[in-house]
């Protein structure tokens, strides 16, 4: 959706602020080749849409709401790059010359697309930036759609991708119960058990009953 979206905002924003009303030019973003420019009857600004990607700037964060009392997250939103190829056809050089001038001028000197040009709300705004003059970008576009090099811009769109849904969380962790068991008579010890100490014996008595005493005994001597 953001790319109609998108190419319906500037249509109207161009058409307001050139001004360019239906009843006297044309925004087109087509393919603008020979074929297409041969059929043009209308002064006509061309807005060509040549590459789309991701952008480097920041994912939108994430958002949690409650509905309901169950918790929901939508993740992080990936922010994107749209490239238009900004060309005006009048016929006439000059009369071309005029209309590239004009929409060069609302271009730039607006950094966002104002949200009342928008169809639909978008999850972030509509950054524009007219990027500095690259003759051999601007040649392979077009070359690529077949059509004669005319004066023209590049124009960069950035906003949020489209949103995706809310999912639920996982139940949150409210109350931790503690399993609590009785401790083995031996004392949890493994493999031997300890000495037992017969009532009277002397002090020191120890492994198996006998005596420290009973355990060292000095030779003849």
């Amino acid at each position: 959706m953001i790319v109609p979206t998108i190419d319906a905002g500037l249509e109207s924003f161009l058409r307001a602020e050139l001004p360019l009303p239906e009843a006297v030019g044309d925004v087109s973003f087509d393919p603008p080749s020979g074929t297409w420019s041969a059929q043009l009857s209308r002064i006509t600004v061309n807005l060509f849409l040549f590459g789309i990607g991701r952008s480097p700037q920041q994912p939108r964060p994430s958002v949690d709401r409650e509905v309901n009392g169950r918790a929901q997250r939508r993740r992080p939103i990936p922010m994107l790059e749209l490239h238009y190829l900004v060309s005006a056809w009048a016929g006439v050089v000059r009369d071309e010359h005029q209309l590239l001038g004009d929409a060069l001028a609302c271009l730039v000197q607006a950094s966002a697309l104002p949200p009342e040009h928008l169809a639909v709300p978008l999850p972030s705004g509509v950054q524009l930036t007219v990027e500095p003059y690259d003759n051999s970008r601007a040649k392979d576009v077009w070359t690529t759609v077949g059509g004669a090099i005319k004066p023209s811009f590049e124009l960069i769109v950035t906003s949020a991708a489209d949103a995706p849904a809310f999912a639920d969380l996982p139940p949150r962790v409210e109350r931790i119960r503690a399993l609590v068991g009785r401790m083995p008579a031996d004392g949890g010890a493994s493999g031997s058990t300890p000495d037992r100490v017969p009532p009277g014996a002397p002090p020191g008595a120890g492994e198996n009953g006998r005596s420290a005493a009973a355990r060292h005994t000095p030779g003849p001597g």
